[in-house]
């Protein structure tokens, strides 16, 4: 039996309304704010991943899907989203004259990870991004969007850590004071650190080996060594959030794994995952639109990876998708007349969930069925319904009685029998 490739997983009928559940949250967060969607290619050209990610990045170096098609081009399977995002707004002049945009897409990313709780190789992210304006109140925008979602889905728990990366060449600066403290101590350096220690060293300080904890705590502050106008920046965003009530850590050691962040940085963490306890992360990405061939243009965005947030907050979700009605048909002429009555009390009712039994059977069989299907009422159609043109009605979830309507009057009078769920826009 072929299956599906490992860390790959399907999404059965099961599960996916509490998919469909969340995603609608989600959309309906971001339209409050303005924000429009945009969809772009699963692959790319791989050199797009490398002059944005990093050509030194894990995800680069190890976890990219990356092969050559017929024409001998190299294209990627996404491994994220944002520059995806962004070589789609220069390709479609959506950036130039300083245009002000705000994006949001949603779909899968592919990356080779070991595969684990919360990790896979296929795994969904919705991805904001936002370009046009450089001030912090943006930031704070972002932040603030995200932290409306938690309690829109009634999540609690998620811990805010917030950081400052300044620029490119503050960064550079305090790159050489890094390496000359990690030197200092390469004996306590554990194989991924010495690793980055040439190649990415920024990265060590967010390692997770607790034995190095010490060490990391120990080591220089990039906070020490921010330009002034990122440390205005930061400290005007901090102003904000501590204005609108909301609680935030600064984590001095919150670096991101990819080359294009700058300034600000952010995750939304949890204890509640194990090991992977983020479940939204984002920033600033000045640099990245004049780095893809842009002209330059402020830029900031987050990404939420959906199914570490679904496993948050699938308890919370209620999704409405159990049909509202059974539709059993006895007999050639009740199999002949359902399809069209089904269809009329479509046409009537646009949110009436409604299945109609199909393939045959008796009536023991089909009322099983019935039941099996979590509806709410079975409307019964055999031959004496046909002759004198009404539906039996019977309740599958209430002790009613069991009723004889007719079919001219059926579907106001599901509208009223239906009392546990509202028929209109569920």
């Amino acid at each position: 039996m072929i299956q599906a490739v490992r860390g790959m997983n399907d999404i059965l009928p099961g599960d996916t309304p509490y998919w469909q559940r969340l995603e609608a949250e989600i959309r309906g967060v971001l339209a409050q704010y303005g924000y429009r969607e945009i969809r772009f290619p699963i692959v790319e050209k791989t050199e797009l991943f490398k002059r944005s990610i990093g050509e030194v990045t894990d995800i680069v170096e190890k976890e990219m899907y990356t092969f050559e098609d017929r024409n001998g081009d190299s294209l990627t399977l996404r491994p994220e989203g944002t520059a995806c995002c962004v070589r789609a707004g220069i390709q479609h002049s959506l950036l130039s004259n300083q245009q002000v945009q705000r994006l949001w897409y949603m779909g899968p990313m592919f990356r080779h990870e070991r595969p684990q709780k919360g990790r896979y190789r296929q795994f969904h992210q919705v991805g904001v991004e936002t370009f046009g304006m450089s001030g912090p109140d943006l930031d704070a925008e972002l932040i603030l969007m995200s932290a409306r979602l938690w309690q829109r889905l009634g999540l609690d728990g998620l811990v805010l850590q917030i950081n400052s990366l300044g620029t490119a060449e503050a960064r550079a600066v305090y790159r050489e004071k890094l390496v000359a403290y990690l030197n200092q101590h390469r004996e306590q350096l554990d194989a991924d650190s010495l690793r980055r220690l040439e190649s990415n060293p920024l990265r060590i300080l967010d390692s997770k080996n607790p034995q190095m904890r010490a060490l990391v705590a120990a080591a220089p502050k990039l906070s020490e060594y921010l330009d002034d106008e990122s440390r205005e920046h930061f400290a005007t965003l901090c102003g904000l959030l501590d204005a609108a009530g909301l609680r935030y850590t600064i984590n001095p050691c919150l670096v991101r794994g990819l080359d294009y962040y700058s300034r600000t940085v952010f995750e939304w963490v949890t204890d509640r995952l194990g090991a992977q306890g983020t479940v939204c992360a984002g920033g600033r990405f000045d640099v990245l639109v004049e780095q893809l061939g842009g002209k330059p243009a402020p830029a900031a965005g987050f990404a939420i990876g959906l199914e570490r947030l679904l496993a948050l907050v699938r308890d919370q979700l209620q999704p409405q998708y159990l049909p509202h009605a059974y539709l059993v048909l006895v007999g050639q002429a009740a199999q002949a007349q359902g399809l069209v009555l089904a269809e009329r009390l479509r046409d009537a009712q646009p949110g009436l969930r409604l299945v109609t039994h199909c393939g045959g059977g008796s009536f023991k069989s089909q009322f099983k069925r019935a039941d099996k299907s979590g509806a709410q009422v079975a409307l019964v159609l055999g031959e004496n319904e046909v002759a004198q043109g009404t539906v039996g009605l019977k309740y599958l979830r209430e002790n009613r009685e069991q009723e004889i309507v007719s079919q001219g009057v059926l579907a106001e009078h599901l509208m009223g029998a239906l009392t546990s769920s509202s028929i209109a826009g569920k």
